[in-house]
């Protein structure tokens, strides 16, 4: 690498710790490499850096000076996230701005126009920091390179592809308007929301747990065998495999036994918070597969029943072989026939150590921010009013990357300053707000702060009856009873 008028020899492995370190300002390498194309030496250029608020990211840039090949390619020098991610933005004809909103594309992401039953598998693109736009002219331009050729060995297909790159071109540029959905198992795949941190009502974000297949593409270790043999042990008869149940009676031991054994597989708010109700009567501990690695593990269960709320099923699972710790709270019962939704005026600091049970169902609203959440985005979560706020704030910081970025203008600039200023403000307490938690399954719960409940006039409570579109969106409309 040639710095500050003198040659200096860099090898890959100089490379691999420096972009390894924790430095934030690490330098750009360097490092002669193969072109090929044409079989010369080129230079390929590597940097480190982090997209504010979403990844820590390696860049990296081939220059051939012989034949004049260039490629680029982003690679995500953190960890793989714990669940997957599923963008699904509707593009309308004619708005540039859609098309011109910022994508970062993972190694492992899949992109899909439903409208042309298109499908950008992985392998097709690699990891890129582009635009909706960029990725589809990059389409348009690989599908054309080899048009001549199809031609002469197959003219009917090059006709077909002819027709359809007429269909990808008039959504490129805003011609027609499209769906374009960003899959990426790894979740470490992002499309730009302007609106941010507010909801964007053209782009709706998923996350899910991966499969084992998807596991293993993304290069973990997965035994197949493995995952029939421990789903078959939890259905089978208990008289044949008695073994891998194990039940802790409550006895002499009772309640100090079961909170010793949540607690090692679940943060000490969240147990802390769940055994003021009430002990488990009995800590189960039955066999499971690892989400991330899939390893065999083991997943520690009980019922509880909490005070007017409803009887719930607290599971926590750890991995012994790559340490990933996962609790969960699931209702207990039936499906209730209407939602809820739980409005509470926050007055002062006691009211932010209320106990919040937020299930993967609910839904989020602060009015006096702005602030609205989509059920999903934070997942299940057992915490107090103070720790959901910040959750949020955290979430929010970690998906919309490019807030602080240099393609950010001025004036969203200052209006993800003055949000994050007034999140400050409210946890402080200056002045009153409210939080309401929307839940369509009414599997939400905020505590009140009296003994009766009826007595708690911060806290309403509101039922409702679910649209069509909810009940399809939970998969109710298709239940036969």
């Amino acid at each position: 690498m040639e710095e500050n008028g003198t040659n200096e020899q860099i090898d890959v492995r100089s490379v691999v710790e420096a972009v390894s370190a924790e430095d934030g300002d690490a330098p750009l390498y360097q490092v002669e490499s193969l072109c090929m194309r044409c079989g010369e030496n080129g230079i390929t250029r590597f940097l480190l850096t982090s997209i504010p608020h979403f990844r820590k990211v390696l860049l990296s840039a081939f220059d051939c000076p012989h034949c004049s090949e260039r490629n680029n390619e982003v690679q995500f020098a953190g960890e793989i996230q714990s669940r997957g991610c599923c963008y699904q933005l509707q593009v309308p004809s004619g708005d540039q701005e859609v098309l011109n909103r910022q994508v970062v594309k993972s190694e492992s992401a899949t992109i899909k126009i439903p409208e042309l039953e298109f499908e950008i598998p992985p392998e097709a693109q690699r990891g890129s920091l582009s635009t909706v736009e960029g990725i589809l002219v990059r389409a348009i331009d690989e599908l054309q390179a080899l048009q001549n050729e199809r031609k002469k060995v197959d003219q009917q297909t090059a006709e077909a592809i002819d027709k359809f790159l007429e269909k990808l071109r008039a959504c490129a540029t805003g011609v027609s308007s499209f769906t374009f959905i960003l899959d990426d198992p790894s979740g470490n795949s992002f499309i730009e929301n302007p609106l941010a941190p507010s909801p964007d009502p053209s782009m709706a974000l998923k996350f899910y747990d991966r499969t084992p297949e998807q596991q293993a593409i993304l290069g973990y270790l997965v035994d197949m065998a493995q995952c029939r043999e421990g789903h078959e042990a939890v259905t089978s008869d208990g008289a044949d495999h008695g073994q891998s149940q194990i039940s802790i009676p409550h006895g002499s031991i009772g309640a100090i036994a079961g909170h010793r054994a949540i607690a090692q597989s679940n943060s000490a708010e969240i147990s802390d918070a769940l055994f003021r109700y009430s002990a488990p009567e009995e800590v189960m501990t039955f066999p499971s597969t690892c989400g991330v690695c899939a390893a065999k593990c083991e997943t520690r269960m009980y019922i509880t029943n909490i005070p007017y709320f409803q009887e719930v099923i607290v599971m926590a699972s750890t991995c012994d072989s790559c340490g990933y710790r996962n609790s969960e709270l699931k209702p207990g019962g039936a499906i209730p026939d209407r939602g809820k939704k739980i409005r509470l005026c926050v007055k002062n600091t006691k009211d932010l150590t209320r106990d919040v049970i937020k299930s993967d169902s609910a839904g989020v609203i602060v009015p006096e921010l702005d602030l609205e959440l989509t059920s999903g985005t934070l997942g299940g979560i057992v915490t107090t009013v103070e720790g959901l706020i910040t959750k949020i704030s955290e979430s929010l910081e970690r998906v919309h990357g490019f807030t602080f970025g240099d393609s950010l203008d001025d004036q969203k600039r200052v209006r993800w300053q003055n949000f994050r200023s007034a999140l400050t403000k409210i946890l402080s307490m200056e002045e009153p707000w409210t939080l309401i938690l929307d839940d369509p399954l009414s599997n939400s719960f905020i505590a009140p702060a009296t003994d009766d409940i009826k007595d708690d006039h911060q806290l309403t409570f509101e039922e409702y009856e679910r649209s069509w579109e909810q009940n399809e969106e939970l998969g109710l409309n298709d239940i036969d009873t």
